[in-house]
């Protein structure tokens, strides 16, 4: 299952064709959304991922909210390149209440690439066959009946614990404040919503999602 991790993870070729066509939309585009989410998937699959952990750290309070100058300064640190007008287009977006805070989940679930409704049931068919114990978060103990850390070659090798490996394997998913170790549906979403996109056929998505999880 090592391998399938590796396959499913979206492969280099398909990350560096998206990052050139994510590169071109960008020229063609003026919607705030859109010029966040292409310079997200400029990074490849893991990018609208690694955007989302960067609004967790920032998020002090645990108000799982941002103000425009959070917004701001999390676009500016995670190097989207925005002008101030722009910023504040995209967040008054988002702000319908007029209250100045906007919700960060509904902000990345925006950001999130389409996803066809087939795509959508593999990914959650996925989410469902690793949360085991079926509370809705995949965590270490989960992984134990599904995922063989034995095949590891850092386990084989003695430097990992079977414990670590499952870890490391729930870090490609896993994007809350300390890295807690449980991914939730939503998170898994944004981590294979950066994958579909690098994928344009939807065949080869379903089955890449198949033979990863044995679905």
């Amino acid at each position: 299952m090592h391998h399938a991790l590796s396959q499913m993870a979206g492969t280099s070729r398909h990350d560096h064709e998206m990052a050139i066509k994510a590169r071109l939309d960008l020229c063609k585009t003026s919607d705030p959304v859109e010029k966040v989410r292409l310079q997200c998937l400029t990074r490849g699959s893991a990018g609208i991922k690694g955007l989302g952990r960067m609004f967790r750290l920032m998020d002090d309070d645990g108000s799982r909210s941002l103000t425009l100058s959070e917004l701001s300064r999390g676009l500016h640190d995670f190097g989207v390149v925005m002008d101030k007008q722009e910023v504040g287009e995209l967040f008054r977006g988002f702000d319908r209440d007029g209250n100045g805070t906007i919700d960060f989940e509904e902000f990345l679930i925006s950001l999130r690439p389409p996803m066809s409704r087939s795509r959508q049931a593999a990914v959650q068919q996925a989410f469902r066959k690793l949360d085991r114990t079926g509370n809705g978060v995949v965590t270490v103990e989960d992984l134990q009946g599904v995922y063989n850390a034995k095949n590891h070659p850092k386990y084989q090798n003695g430097e990992w614990s079977e414990e670590q490996v499952f870890r490391c394997f729930l870090d490609n998913f896993d994007s809350p404040y300390d890295k807690d170790g449980k991914v939730s549906l939503e998170e898994f979403y944004n981590y294979y919503s950066g994958v579909s996109a690098s994928i344009d056929n939807d065949a080869y998505f379903l089955l890449m999602m198949k033979n990863a999880w044995k679905l």
